[in-house]
């Protein structure tokens, strides 16, 4: 199933403000990543803001949301920012947007906005992807969407350019295969890039990624999981290339934590 060539994208915060920020980004650069992404939660920078400065701060560098929670803004607010960030950025920004995590329903409270049903967040992501389309004119902002259940991952299918397999990090390799199937079939003829999020590289899960997971790395290692990569440069990428081929995936992420240790790694398979 060899389609796509590798990228990479590393996903960061710029919680500790603008000088640590921009040498993030300048070193995403530096290592041949693609993208740099930033997440979306009220205890962060605003990643509108982080990622037009990372994008100042480069050259080649592309810059994304991983991901927008579509309860934190309505659709129309989320394809102004979005637009806005393609625009200065010189068409190096990339749309990540998802339902959000249930810890979002307080967040969104505090901005006074409905977090919404499951079938609200769905319709949200909708609207705000076609409202991209209709602003971007010209111009065209790829859309990641996060797919972790069926009905997103159908809408993701239909209307994405770039869709993220993201079930649970002990979901079965086999039945991950078949929800990258499913994405496949509801976009038909549509050219589409399969993208994956590793959480460790290596055998040793930060606290803060073990807290956010609930599995340590015993647990991930019994249960083959996808959300980690460990060995050997040639293990990892030998790795990446299988799951090129059994589920399609060519666009893989990994924590900022891990921004040097997968380094060579990107230097062995970017581009192909």
């Amino acid at each position: 199933m060899v389609d796509k060539a590798f990228r990479f994208g590393v996903v960061a915060a710029a919680a500790e403000g603008g000088a640590k920020w921009l040498q993030t980004a300048r070193r995403a650069e530096e290592l041949g990543y693609s993208t740099l992404l930033c997440p979306d939660n009220l205890n962060l920078p605003t990643p509108t803001a982080a990622l037009a400065a990372a994008a100042v701060a480069t050259t080649e560098l592309r810059v994304g949301s991983f991901v927008l929670a579509s309860p934190l803004r309505t659709a129309r607010a989320a394809a102004w920012e979005s637009h806005s960030l393609t625009v200065v950025t010189g068409g190096r920004f990339e749309l990540g947007i998802g339902t959000g995590l249930p810890t979002m329903r307080r967040q969104a409270e505090w901005l006074g906005l409905p977090y919404g049903s499951g079938q609200e967040r769905l319709d949200s992501i909708a609207e705000t992807i076609d409202e991209v389309r209709r602003l971007d004119g010209d111009t065209h902002t790829p859309v990641m969407v996060a797919a972790g259940g069926p009905k997103i991952r159908r809408l993701a299918g239909e209307k994405a350019d770039i869709v993220t397999l993201a079930g649970g990090v002990l979901t079965p390799r086999a039945e991950m295969a078949g929800h990258a199937e499913e994405i496949r079939a509801a976009a038909g003829d549509r050219d589409i890039e399969l993208g994956l999020n590793v959480f460790v590289i290596g055998e040793q899960v930060p606290p803060f990624i073990q807290q956010f997971t609930g599995a340590d790395a015993q647990t991930l290692i019994e249960h083959d999981s996808l959300s980690m990569l460990r060995g050997s440069v040639d293990d990892m990428a030998a790795e990446l290339e299988r799951r090129r081929e059994e589920l399609g995936v060519s666009y893989i992420s990994v924590n900022g934590a891990f921004i040097e240790q997968f380094a060579p790694v990107v230097a062995r398979l970017s581009g192909k």
